[in-house]
């Protein structure tokens, strides 16, 4: 078979918003639609591709966890490892799409399209975006120019990279974009449009998730004290969500150095939706002084991402605990 011939794609199914309907007894949504019933809900679909479905789970987005999305990475290679699969197409929640796609792209493997797809409507609401969002994504999924554009997320037409791709609204169906990168592409009614191609970035292959790391979010007068319980409940790294460039309250830096004396890795990221941590400043408190004090910079992605990396990181290979020099460099990409 040629790539364009290859349209069978896999629709994965986790659960959120997109399977929910309102539960009249108790006035809010819930649980309510399997895969199948997504997919069912779509028409003109079986023009598109040869669609079939796997329930992986049914959970509200907040209920997703690394060891959800570990399951999900590994049956998701699995199957674009068959001929006859031209990508796969994952349904989710929308709190914590950005976080399972980051996952999923930073262990992708095979460079068939992993198009992860989300609704901010319930299946039963008036006019729920899931049925023309799973609909889009299919169609990317099942698109040669998709190969090599790792893990994408599709809403609203729009295709992003995992690694820049974030939730902006609490409610509005426009919520999902790529702040000062923009989308990579987009799906019109005859084709897949790319303007451009993701960075490529290192792949992790862990055999299982074994490293705990906690994220702890640094605000005005933050001091120690999440710092110390973190390490105490055994925690592998840490990641400090900083200020702008990644400083931080300089209460919180003996901490960090207590921290890193243990052999606790800690990683400082920003708060800030674009831009890179740097050591520009040296005042106390300042990304200059938490790295003297054995902290690594978290480059440009989010807090809830760099957590994900370095869960990742530490379970495939846990003596990089003590190698800051390639930690720093896994995380400058």
């Amino acid at each position: 078979m040629t790539c364009c011939s290859k349209k069978k794609v896999m629709v994965l199914a986790t659960g959120g918003t997109i399977a929910m309907k309102m539960d009249e007894k108790i006035g809010a949504l819930v649980p309510a639609c399997t895969g199948e019933d997504l997919v069912a809900a779509v028409p003109g679909l079986d023009k598109v591709a040869h669609v079939e479905v796997e329930q992986i789970c049914n959970v509200a987005s907040p209920n997703m966890t690394p060891e959800i999305m570990f399951k999900l990475h590994q049956r998701a290679e699995e199957l674009l490892a068959q001929d006859d699969v031209a990508g796969v197409v994952i349904t989710h929640g929308t709190d914590t799409l950005e976080e399972t796609s980051y996952f999923l792209d930073i262990t992708h493997q095979s460079d068939k399209p992993i198009v992860l797809t989300a609704a901010m409507r319930g299946a039963g609401d008036v006019s729920p975006d899931g049925p023309a969002n799973i609909y889009c994504a299919v169609q990317a999924a099942a698109d040669c120019s998709s190969r090599g554009k790792g893990v994408m997320v599709c809403l609203n037409n729009l295709l992003h990279a995992a690694g820049e791709v974030m939730k902006t609204h609490s409610a509005n169906c426009a919520t999902f974009a790529s702040p000062w990168w923009g989308p990579i592409g987009y799906v019109e009614a005859d084709r897949i449009v790319y303007r451009r191609v993701p960075v490529a970035h290192r792949i992790f292959n862990p055999k299982a998730l074994t490293a705990r790391v906690d994220l702890i979010k640094a605000v005005t007068g933050s001091d120690r004290t999440y710092i110390d319980f973190a390490v105490a409940q055994g925690c592998k790294g840490i990641i400090v969500e900083g200020f702008g460039r990644g400083n931080i309250p300089p209460m919180m830096e003996d901490g960090i150095s207590d921290a890193c004396a243990k052999g606790v890795v800690v990683i400082i990221s920003t708060r800030t939706p674009g831009g890179r941590v740097l050591d520009v400043y040296g005042y106390p408190g300042s990304v200059t002084d938490s790295c003297k004090r054995g902290a690594i910079m978290g480059g440009e992605i989010s807090a809830a991402k760099a957590r994900l990396k370095l869960i990742l990181a530490l379970s495939e290979n846990p003596e990089l605990a003590g190698d800051r020099k390639t930690l720093q460099e896994i995380f400058d990409e």
